[in-house]
């Protein structure tokens, strides 16, 4: 089990991604409502519903290639699509912090750049 370390941190990136794409598919409209509050003071106000999917397409795009990549690791010690899974998940943990540093909601940037440290790994570890 060569590739443990990297293994364990794809499962955590792909679990966060799952379930909060999840989360937005289940309760879209109650993801609409708290977004709209949250960024009323922002350029992004009247871009809630786009943005959101955008986020949702990023977050399950990360999501499954991780799950890939774990595979992919597992089965033939390939690295590829756990690296762009690694990619894919700091492209969208940015740009979610971008979003609550727009927002000025800065304990929210801060749990965000908690989830970044093992995205970097991913990408450092599989690249």
């Amino acid at each position: 089990m060569f590739n443990i370390a990297s293994i364990l941190v794809l499962v955590l990136l792909a679990v966060t991604f799952i379930q909060s794409g999840y989360d937005k598919v289940m309760d879209w409209k109650g993801n609409i409502e708290f977004l709209r509050e949250h960024f009323a003071q922002t350029s992004l106000k009247k871009y809630v519903h786009l943005a959101l999917l955008h986020i949702l397409v990023l977050e399950l795009i990360s999501g499954i290639l991780c799950i890939v990549g774990c595979i992919q690791l597992l089965i033939n010690n390939e690295r590829t699509f756990g690296l762009y899974g690694g990619i894919f998940s700091c492209i969208t943990l940015i740009m979610l912090l971008y979003g609550q540093r727009l927002a000025k909601d800065y304990e929210g940037a801060r749990t965000i750049v908690i989830y970044f440290i093992p995205a970097i790994l991913a990408v450092y570890w599989l690249s």
